[in-house]
């Protein structure tokens, strides 16, 4: 059968960019779409009014899956009950019929290396890989098994992709208490001890002005050994709106990015500069093993101030306008110009505030750490399970759980 066959309706977003606000209905666009759950750190909203305009062909419900048409093409997750989304540019809504398959099972049997292989191939034709409606309509899917079969099958995925959603929650709440505890001590100079400090011309007693570049290492020279296949990062693993790094392969390093644990790394080309490309390395056996990346990367490493400070620095817009307006180059390919960082000013802390504050914030950095690590795991063992469950070479009982894994 095909999809349209299992499903009320299967509609297009508007092909346009909805107006944003700090407050509203969650505007799902292709990176807040995962494989099987969404990510909704730094989602944009949208007014009540545009909710309304941008939902006028159909009102997404729980249980209408979201399909990703672009970047990366596939990607699709089911909205959960008590949630109200709209669709984001490059997105499909697909609304299943209920007495012909369960909506999880089908968003983890479109996940499939068949079904993905199907979505990609579709895509693979046009200069950026692109579905077209028509084509999404008209994939080929499997036999189904009964309902019941597919509810306990799907079950077994949600399990793992309801955990790795719990630490990609945990993962956010750490890094947001960082960065809002990073602008009340040293942006708004709230530090502890602040109503006794002195301030003369905007700057506490104790403190300096100065530039970025004085206190951090741009693009700093690194050792590293030659022909031995070391983790690369390229500019895709990097999120938009956290620290988390999320994919890595295995290469000899030769060009490119060179970073070792607590450097920042920070996206120097258009459009991931202007969409808050930025990373925390934490991932390295140790301090001195070396990693690269993009050729696309700046590298922010510690010289006089902790590397948290720095990679929260780098996440506030003013630090992100001044380095855009430093780009140059072609259209769509301007890149920002390191030196630039020399004319960013802020403010230095006395040592004492740097310490308590790296006292507090860095074994929440450890944590956010531990928590990838565990999902990378889950998402290993998920991926490993999905397809043959879903095709029934699997039965449902003495399938490892999800708490097991993590741990």
């Amino acid at each position: 059968m095909k999809l349209n066959d299992l499903c009320e309706l299967i509609v297009d977003c508007e092909h346009k960019t909805a107006p944003i606000q700090e407050e509203g209905y969650p505007s799902i666009r292709t990176p807040n779409i995962g494989r099987g759950y969404f990510l909704l750190n730094g989602v944009n909203r949208v007014s009540p009014e545009i909710y309304a305009e941008w939902t006028k062909r159909a009102v997404p419900q729980a249980g209408d899956l979201i399909l990703a048409r672009e970047a990366p093409v596939g990607n699709v997750a089911v909205i959960p009950e008590g949630h109200q989304y709209c669709l984001g540019q490059r997105t499909v809504l697909i609304r299943p019929i209920a007495e012909k398959v369960y909506p999880d099972y089908l968003c983890y049997l479109l996940l499939t290396p068949e079904l993905q292989g199907q979505l990609l191939g579709k895509a693979a034709g046009a200069t950026v890989h692109h579905l077209n409606m028509k084509d999404i309509r008209a994939l080929s899917i499997p036999d189904l098994p009964s309902l019941q079969v597919q509810k306990q099958a799907a079950s077994v995925i949600k399990a793992y992709d309801d955990l790795i959603a719990t630490n990609q929650s945990r993962i956010a709440l750490l890094e947001d208490a960082a960065r809002r505890l990073y602008r009340e001590w040293f942006v708004q100079l709230r530090f502890p001890g602040h109503e006794s400090v002195p301030v003369k011309d905007g700057v506490p007693q104790g403190w300096e002005r100065c530039s970025f570049a004085d206190l951090v290492e741009v693009n700093p020279k690194t050792k590293f050994e030659k022909g031995v296949g070391r983790p690369f990062v390229e500019m895709a693993a990097l999120s938009e709106n956290s620290m988390v790094i999320l994919e890595r392969s295995v290469r000899p390093i030769s060009g490119g990015a060179k970073f070792k644990n607590g450097d920042t790394l920070f996206a120097r080309i258009t459009p991931c500069t202007e969409n808050g490309k930025t990373g925390f390395v934490q991932f390295l056996e140790n301090d001195e093993a070396v990693a690269s990346g993009s050729t696309e990367f700046l590298v922010f490493r510690s010289a006089k101030v902790n590397p948290f400070w720095i990679y929260c620095i780098s996440r506030e817009p003013d630090f992100r306008e001044h380095a855009i307006r430093s780009m140059s180059g072609s259209d769509g390919r301007q890149r920002v110009n390191p030196k630039c960082f020399k004319d960013f000013a802020t403010l230095k802390p006395p040592a004492d505030v740097l310490k308590q504050y790296e006292d507090v914030v860095s074994d929440g950095f450890v944590t956010i750490e531990t928590l990838c690590e565990q999902n990378r795991a889950l998402a290993q063992a998920r991926d490993l399970l999905l397809p043959k469950l879903m095709s029934g070479q699997l039965d449902v009982s003495g399938i490892p759980l999800p708490d097991e894994v993590a741990a």
